[in-house]
């Protein structure tokens, strides 16, 4: 995830999402931080705001990843862990360097998407479709 090409922050913000340190609504909640009613997912689904969800399964934000895997040309299906996300996503082109490397920034630009468009709906009160 340590790209040369991809600014320190979004490296960061990506390290911290597979090492499930994000401040996600489920995170807050464990750390007593908030309530029990306040750890829904921000997309208005109703279920809980983890990492795996918000990134990988939520309808909203989650479905980013097949329209990507069309636009490039690759099938393939969600897992549910997110390190084992990262390694499917990166290496479904087979060994070679350059498609790796691409795909590589394709996925920490869309943890970076969808972290942002969470936020944004949160702090912001503006909601933009993500597709």
């Amino acid at each position: 995830m340590w790209h040369k090409h991809v600014p320190l922050k979004v490296s960061i913000v990506a390290w911290r999402l597979l090492k499930d340190r994000l401040p996600t609504r489920s995170n807050l909640h464990r750390r007593d931080i908030i309530q029990v009613d306040g750890d829904t997912c921000v997309s208005g689904c109703g279920q809980v705001e983890s990492a795996p969800h918000l990134f990988l399964h939520c309808a909203v934000f989650g479905s980013l990843w097949q329209y990507l895997r069309s636009w490039i040309g690759v099938s393939g299906a969600d897992p549910f862990n997110l390190i084992d996300h990262f390694l499917q996503f990166t290496h479904c082109t087979g060994s070679s360097r350059t498609p790796r490397s691409f795909l590589q920034l394709l996925w920490l630009l869309c943890v970076w998407l969808i972290w942002g468009e969470r936020n944004n709906r949160i702090f912001n009160n503006v909601e933009t479709p993500i597709l």
